[in-house]
């Protein structure tokens, strides 16, 4: 299945700022990076559900935000580039 994963931590404090940098590590495990909180994931049922407790258990919910957009097949290569965009490679092997 093919993900995007948004997300808006408040950093208005020191643990925010932590929380911030640990939702960022979790995504960038098992997606790429396409804008400064948002990545592309390709995985399977298992792997999302593992996502989603992770993060559910980093968050604070009652500031942060967390969207997971679950995409058709395909929605990635599709996907039309501006600017400085960079096309992540979705197909190889994801190297952390």
């Amino acid at each position: 299945m093919e993900l995007l994963v948004t997300y808006d931590v408040d950093t208005t404090n020191p643990e925010g700022e932590r929380r911030l940098r640990h939702v960022a590590k979790i995504c960038e495990g098992v997606g790429h990076r396409v804008q400064k909180s948002a990545f592309e994931i390709v995985c399977t049922l298992s792997q999302r559900l593992q996502l989603e407790a992770r993060l559910l258990a980093t968050i604070d919910t009652t500031l942060d935000s967390v969207r997971i957009y679950h995409l058709d097949r395909g929605t990635f290569h599709a996907t039309r580039h501006l600017g400085s965009a960079t096309k992540p490679p979705h197909d190889g092997a994801l190297m952390i």
